[in-house]
């Protein structure tokens, strides 16, 4: 991993010198738009509106606008701002861990040790871990004022990019308001039901179905060509039973005792891994057979 900013934690009188680096990277295929007729690259120009020229982007600078008068602003000017020449991160308080909303996490990245002397920074981790509190602080990056949090994962200090709470929108729904009355069977079936899809988490479960398609659709047309049948690579799925309108019992106590039929020939994470063993076997049939969808296989959200 390369560095993407330096710089230094800073509490009291405690300094703890810092390399940040990008904790995630994104794992999509890389798509280019093209012209569908001669598959010619479709690029986009800069083009000035008042001289009608191409401008390089070292030539670019930032502007505001007021609606009647426009302020160039150079990366010069951007830089010599106090707050952007500042390289510490600063702890302004630390709180119980459990009230940092997760609503508010942005960017994760990794902190290392930028000394020859790690001792600040164990102290800061392990103070953090014996306290169950994470530190709130505030720095700057690329041009931005910014909130964090600074958590532990393992052995490494994380610090996780914060939206200010103005950014968060508020959720207000009229449907919640209406007053709705739950039984207790209702809730003990919805109970039950939790309980036969227990499991502890493991993130390696999880798989990008979307990328692992496209990039099968990518391999078989480099393979065939553009006369390529879409459904000769996937095949078909068994198209979901509609049109019947349960109510929430039904619903609860049918899906129970799908699970738990589900579950009767081994546990829970050894179903879903056999679903996916026979998935990826239907896959690699020369017949392609319509694949029937599974309520229990996981898979991950798309990024």
């Amino acid at each position: 991993m390369r560095a993407i900013w330096k710089g230094a934690i800073a509490f009291g009188l405690v300094n703890v010198p810092v390399k940040v680096y990008s904790a995630t990277e994104d794992h999509d295929v890389s798509l280019h738009q093209v012209h569908e007729k001669d598959g010619g690259r479709i690029r986009y120009q800069r083009r000035c509106e008042i001289c009608g020229e191409v401008v390089e982007y070292k030539n670019i600078a930032k502007a505001y606008d007021d609606g009647e008068q426009t302020v160039v602003l150079t990366d010069e000017d951007l830089a010599s701002l106090p707050v952007e020449k500042s390289r510490e991160i600063e702890v302004v308080e630390f709180v119980p861990s459990d009230q940092v909303d997760p609503i508010l996490f942005d960017r994760t990245y990794y902190l290392e040790p930028d000394s020859k002397s790690t001792k600040s920074y164990v102290l800061l981790r392990r103070t953090l871990e014996d306290t169950d509190r994470t530190a709130i602080v505030q720095f700057s990056l690329r041009q931005k004022s910014r909130l964090g949090a600074l958590r532990v994962r393992g052995d490494v200090l994380t610090l996780q990019t914060l939206l200010w709470e103005d950014e968060v929108r508020e959720a207000a729904f009229p449907s919640l308001e209406e007053s709705v009355r739950i039984s207790a069977k209702e809730l003990e079936m919805s109970s039950a039901l939790v309980d036969s899809f227990s499991s502890d988490f493991d993130p390696s479960e999880f798989t990008d179905e979307y990328q692992e398609q496209l990039r099968t659709l990518i391999e078989a047309k480099l393979e065939k060509g553009e006369a390529l049948d879409t459904q000769e690579t996937f095949g078909e799925e068994a198209e979901d039973e509609g049109g019947k309108v349960l109510d929430l019992m039904e619903a609860l106590r049918r899906s129970v005792e799908k699970n738990r039929d589900k579950s009767a020939s081994g546990n829970a994470k050894g179903s879903r891994k056999e679903a996916k063993d026979d998935h990826k076997e239907d896959k690699e049939e020369p017949a392609r057979k319509p694949a029937a969808k599974s309520s229990g296989r996981k898979s991950r959200k798309g990024a």
